[in-house]
């Protein structure tokens, strides 16, 4: 059992930077690919960056490529997401999972945060 928890969202302006992290509780976190989502009202939840279980595979979605960074760290439980230069398209609630591989499909992750709000104004 993994038990995620998201912090960092925010309101802020388009170009501005927030980071997000995702803290887990459970003994097995390490063994685990770590992935970031984000769904926006009215759209289907979407795939952002995913970090293999020993951070050996990376990989983002297009939209993000280049301005967002995913990370973790084994010692503290955590895999954070950096964001820069934001846009308004970027507003979403953002989740991080769990799931066995490094993936950008939703159902290949079993275990989810309950999100945290991301805001960006033009």
């Amino acid at each position: 059992q993994v038990q995620l928890v998201e912090s960092g969202g925010g309101l802020v302006q388009a170009g501005d930077s927030l980071r997000l992290s995702c803290a887990a509780a459970g003994r097995t976190f390490s063994r685990y690919a770590m992935g970031w989502f984000r769904q926006a009202p009215g759209k289907e939840r979407e795939f952002v960056a995913t970090i293999a279980w020993n951070g050996a595979s990376i990989s983002y979605a297009d939209s993000v490529k280049g301005r967002f960074t995913i990370s973790r760290d084994i010692a503290k439980n955590t895999v954070d997401l950096q964001m820069y230069s934001l846009k308004p398209e970027d507003t979403a609630v953002y989740y991080c999972a769990a799931g066995q591989m490094a993936s950008p499909e939703v159902d290949e992750y079993g275990y989810w945060g309950q999100g945290t709000q991301v805001t960006v104004s033009s």
